[in-house]
């Protein structure tokens, strides 16, 4: 288990964390999701001993590791841009761990090159040791990277943002294979990413991170049907935003009332914030919200629709079946929004 204890650090005047409390399970694949700035690639590092926090403690299965190096913390790290020695040889990037290791626990060359096929064989690039870099693609490098990382069984595989310099498609191969891969190999795995679908595709757990601080840390179901703040439910996701007031149990967006549940909130001004396919298309009648379609696309099996609400400039989108007609421009639709989260102004899940 790793455990993260009142973590901060600074560069400057700028607080990169917020004392961070934070505790990732044995054979766990968790996600650091934020956007750039909210610090997640500065915890990766300091989880690796790339960094070192100002304040706090990092812990290995009960260890105190916050001093060691990064040499000193079996590890493996995997970045972005794959960060691989282009004068080397495939299957020389992959041993080279092994190769700069202390001569007294350094393995023969032979045997560092039977890791180095066996790891190439495992992430599907056998028979391309003799290679190099530039000779292959921008998977295939990434997945030597991976295979170097792994080469020095480490007992924590760290991954920034891996797939970022990657098309979609490529991305999307990788993402599966890596799964699967974690699994094969019961490793604990942390990765960093600004890609939510990613997050939600891969992870156990999900920690939504912003200015340092850790807004949410819940399974992808939670994270996304769940929002714990308006930051989560408007970061994760598409969501929609209408500002309403609450009055005696009652939601009203410009004195319209609308079906939803209260819940704890207190009377006064509040924020509704609902996904696209949340809603359905309903007869006009008490509760439902007007919609004037401006357009209409389709993404898939539905249609996104795009209108304004309440005879105001508000627009949402809304997710339609794309079993019926597209909906036309200028025509009016009464939704019912089957499920949504009121907030408090400050951004508070009611």
């Amino acid at each position: 288990m790793i455990t993260l204890n009142n973590i901060s650090k600074n560069f400057g005047s700028f607080k990169a964390l917020k004392n961070i409390d934070l505790e990732v399970r044995d054979g766990e694949f968790l996600a650091l999701l934020g956007p750039s700035g909210s610090g997640k690639t500065t915890l990766l590092r300091i989880i690796a001993g790339l960094a070192f926090p100002d304040a706090g403690n990092v812990a290995f299965n009960g260890d105190d590791v916050t001093n060691l190096k990064v040499a000193d913390r079996k590890v493996g790290f995997v970045f972005q841009h794959y960060a691989l020695f282009k004068h080397m040889s495939v299957a020389d990037n992959v041993g080279f761990g092994l190769s700069v290791r202390a001569r007294a626990m350094r393995p023969s060359k032979a045997a560092i090159r039977a890791r180095a096929d066996e790891l190439l064989d495992l992430v599907q690039l056998g028979g391309l040791g003799g290679r190099y870099p530039a000779q292959l693609s921008g998977g295939q490098r990434q997945r030597v990277a991976l295979a170097r990382a792994l080469a020095v069984e480490p007992q924590l595989l760290l991954l920034d943002e891996p797939f970022g310099a990657l098309d979609a498609k490529v991305r999307k191969e990788l993402r599966r294979w890596l799964r699967q891969l974690h699994e094969q190999m019961g490793l604990t795995s942390i990765f960093v990413t600004h890609d939510q679908e990613e997050a939600l595709e891969l992870a156990d757990r999900v920690v939504v991170m912003d200015h340092g601080v850790i807004e949410q840390i819940g399974t992808p179901g939670e994270v996304y049907m769940l929002p714990g703040s308006r930051f989560v439910s408007g970061f994760v996701g598409d969501t929609n935003s209408l500002p309403v007031t609450v009055s005696r149990g009652a939601v009203k967006f410009h004195d319209r009332p609308i079906a939803l549940d209260t819940g704890s909130i207190a009377d006064g001004p509040a924020l509704l914030d609902f996904r696209p396919h949340d809603v359905e298309i309903a007869n006009e009648q008490p509760g439902c919200l007007p919609l004037v379609v401006t357009g209409a696309y389709r993404r898939g099996g539905y249609w996104r629709v795009e209108g304004t609400v309440g005879g105001i400039s508000q627009v949402i989108e809304v997710d339609l079946d794309a079993a019926n007609p597209a909906p036309e421009p200028g025509q009016r639709l009464a939704l019912r929004i089957r499920r949504g989260r009121l907030f408090t102004t400050d951004g508070v899940q009611a």
